[in-house]
């Protein structure tokens, strides 16, 4: 690689002739961070209208300010591509850092050409980019950081600070960021990727994300509007030990950290006096890991008088008796809990560590408790056959939770079970035009058998909540949906798959 050649995007900005200014010009911010999430251009989440804005930004905008940085935030959820150039013109900034995760991917590609024609320097993390560095570097960012991206980020700013403090003519390409862990970039011999950055061990020292960064209101209107009731999302903790083959831990890896229940409860003491929402959504990968813990946290929460509802995940594991009990004193009205399959067989294989005798039991408890339970279903893993399926329609029947999302499974890069299949996998689009949700494989059966599948599955429930409810219209009704699933199954079941 001749020098030239080298690093392009760290030399972005450095010619104000081509690249629309120089990194020395001013500007108001010493970052923009954005997601490059557009609401409007998501047909799914219109039909359910469940936003909540990127805690991550928020927690790196807090912990940057508190180092003294200057950040912008521009939030695209309910903003648009052309707003976003927009942003980028007037408010010319020196650094943007895009959180992408699989579901961006596409957005993101966009967005960085116009931040780098500006004289960005670009920086991306979250999950997705640690995956794909050398298409991510080709596509124009700088820098990727690897998993936590508080200390990483401020890091750089400062490196960045600090060389165009002590150069008068200086440009990106003079920074050491060699001496920055955490980092994946391009260096004149190839890619550089610098050693990994220990995680925050005391999530307690982190501050409250910066809500106040972006228009939160927006948020809860939208809620109000569309549910009833307005939201806003928190975590207790960072991370989760389990080790489900399908699932991608790209950012804390197999770490679980919690916040101390005071700490947390003190956030929610700040939520309700600043934004009184009229429920909360804890956005943790499992709510109720450890007993203990949320016992005090409950205890944390009564000593200030908070009780507001809430919904949020956990694993059939990770529940008894006592506590469902305290899920349900401290205001739990709808709890998710991850089945993924009626079949041990294919749990087994998912390596997800739960019993589906015992998740039925569960869900049983948590609804006479007086919660409403979700799960949530993959269809076309690695091995299932008809005998899986039908356990887990059995396992729904029986079972009947209050509300189902399903899935036809999809290898994320990164996983084990990416490696395991990764000859059988087909990408249905480009790399740049698509995500990994997009990726199929060889032995899966075709789109149209598992919309029946999902039907049938559908009707099993039903079948169950409107026998347990007497009302037998909507019981014939289960049963005729129930026929015509199964025959589209059969119908289906042949026809060719992915390809």
């Amino acid at each position: 690689m001749t020098e030239a050649e080298f690093q392009p995007a760290l030399r972005a900005g450095t010619n104000p002739s081509t690249t629309g200014g120089s990194p020395n010009r001013a500007a108001t911010s010493d970052i923009l961070l954005t997601h490059g999430y557009f609401m409007r251009e998501d047909e799914a989440e219109l039909k359910v209208n469940k936003p909540y804005p990127p805690l991550g930004l928020l927690y790196l905008t807090a912990f940057l300010r508190e180092r003294g940085k200057r950040v912008d935030v521009f939030d695209s959820t309910f903003q648009s591509f052309p707003e976003f150039v927009r942003h980028v013109a007037d408010t010319k900034p020196h650094v943007v850092g895009f959180y992408v995760n699989m579901l961006t991917r596409r957005n993101v590609l966009r967005m960085i050409p116009v931040a780098r024609d500006a004289g960005a320097l670009i920086v991306v993390g979250g999950p997705e980019p640690v995956n794909y560095p050398d298409e991510y570097l080709g596509a124009g960012a700088a820098l990727i950081v690897k998993g936590e991206g508080e200390q990483t980020l401020d890091a750089v700013l400062e490196v960045i600070a600090r060389t165009r403090g002590t150069q008068a003519d200086w440009s990106f390409s003079d920074c050491n960021f060699g001496a920055i862990d955490g980092l994946i970039y391009a260096g004149p011999s190839g890619q550089i990727e610098t050693p990994d950055r220990e995680k925050v061990a005391d999530l307690d020292s982190l501050p409250f994300p910066a809500r106040d960064a972006i228009d939160l209101r927006v948020y809860m209107d939208h809620w109000k509007a569309h549910h009833g009731a307005s939201s806003v999302s928190l975590i207790t903790a960072r991370g989760c030990p389990y080790t489900c083959r399908w699932c991608s831990h790209s950012v804390y890896g197999y770490s679980y950290r919690t916040r101390s229940p005071e700490d947390v409860a003190e956030e929610v003491r700040f939520i309700r006096d600043t934004y009184d929402p009229e429920q909360l959504w804890y956005a943790d990968d499992v709510f109720s890991i450890n007993p203990k813990w949320l016992k005090r946290y409950a205890r944390a929460l009564e000593e200030r008088g908070l009780h507001l509802p809430f919904e949020t995940i956990t694993r059939e594991d990770r529940l008894d008796e006592g506590t469902i009990e305290t899920l349900a004193a401290m205001g739990c009205y709808r709890l998710w809990v991850g089945a993924e399959s009626g079949s041990q067989k294919i749990l087994d294989a998912m390596d997800r560590r739960t019993d589906a005798g015992r998740m039925r039991r569960m869900i049983a408890l948590l609804q006479a408790k007086g919660i409403r339970v979700g799960t949530f279903i993959m269809f076309g893993y690695a091995g299932e056959t008809w005998e899986d399926l039908n356990a887990t329609h059995q396992h729904l029947a029986e079972s009947a939770p209050d509300d189902l999302l399903t899935t036809v499974t999809y290898p994320i890069k990164g996983t084990p079970y990416f490696d395991e299949v990764r000859s059988d996998i087909i990408a249905r689009s480009s790399w740049q035009d698509g995500s990994d949700a997009d990726h199929a494989t060889r032995f899966q059966k075709s789109t149209l058998f598992y919309f029946f599948t999902k039907l049938w599955m559908i009707s099993g429930v039903r079948r169950s909540q409107t026998r347990r409810l007497r009302r037998p219209v909507g019981h014939l009704k289960s049963l005729l949906l129930a026929a015509i699933a199964r025959t589209g199954m059969y119908v289906t079941w042949r026809l060719p798959g992915p390809s």
